[in-house]
């Protein structure tokens, strides 16, 4: 195993998991709302990107004094790091861990924030799965990678079109955000072929009824409560994406 690549990897998770928290709370509102530009305190976030790229803490809220900052935390930094170091580990020096490491903050940030209001924004969902297209793309044209392309975007469009079945077959219980989210997950998977699909999407099946079936026995839920299901889906694609890359 190199040691230096896994250093870069989570250097490379680091620096962009920092990043998740003001993007999180930038995309955590309401379908019906705009996305936040400014603290709760009402400071404008500022920074690159028409401040959409910056610290996870206000500046001016940071002062004594004044009022607290609007997303400290680190958990989402800490799963950023954790999974760029697996994928690492994994993978190896192949040319589809670049599109894995850039790839995962876009993800650890669709799962926070569909945890904390159950919504998958089309900012994020929509160019992760382009960008899917188009790094694996790339990473095919080069010597050494262990995938294929073509298995990809047809991995891409089976789980894709089955999330987009079980939308139309119950609404209430499917968002189109995950139907969105399952054609980049399923590019993805479909890199490392149709056994690694299903498994990851199973995975992510799985997660999700597991977590239910906790809340319910802790009678934190009902039965119809709705829960996030990107997460799942996510840490079930992770999951598929490991075992992919150890095995071949």
């Amino acid at each position: 195993m190199d040691a230096a690549l896994l250093a870069v990897a989570a250097v490379w998770g680091a620096v962009t998991g920092l990043l998740i928290p003001r993007a999180a709370y930038r995309f955590a509102v309401e379908p019906e709302e705009p996305w936040r530009t400014a603290c709760p305190a009402g400071h404008p976030l500022t920074g690159p990107v028409r401040g959409w790229l910056g610290p996870a803490r206000c500046a001016p809220c940071a002062t004594p004094g004044t009022a607290p900052g609007y997303a400290p935390g680190v958990l989402a930094p800490l799963v950023t790091v954790v999974a760029c170091v697996a994928l690492a580990a994994a993978t190896g020096a192949r040319p589809e861990l670049i599109g894995w490491l850039a790839l995962a903050p876009v993800a650890v940030l669709l799962a926070v924030v569909d945890r904390r209001v159950h919504r998958l924004p089309d900012p994020l969902t929509l160019p992760l799965a382009a960008a899917a297209v188009l790094l694996l793309g790339g990473a095919a044209l080069l010597p050494g990678h262990a995938g294929s392309w073509t298995s990809g975007l047809l991995g891409g469009l089976a789980l894709g079109g089955f999330y987009f079945l079980l939308f139309l077959i119950n609404p209430n219980g499917m968002g189109f955000g995950d139907v969105k989210l399952a054609l980049a997950l399923g590019v993805a998977l479909g890199w490392y072929g149709w056994t690694v699909l299903f498994l990851g999407g199973f995975a992510g099946f799985l997660f999700g009824a597991a977590y239910g079936l906790c809340l319910v026995l802790l009678r934190r839920a009902g039965r119809r409560t709705g829960i996030p299901f990107g997460p799942f889906m996510i840490a079930g694609a992770l999951t598929g994406l490991l075992l992919g890359a150890l095995a071949v």
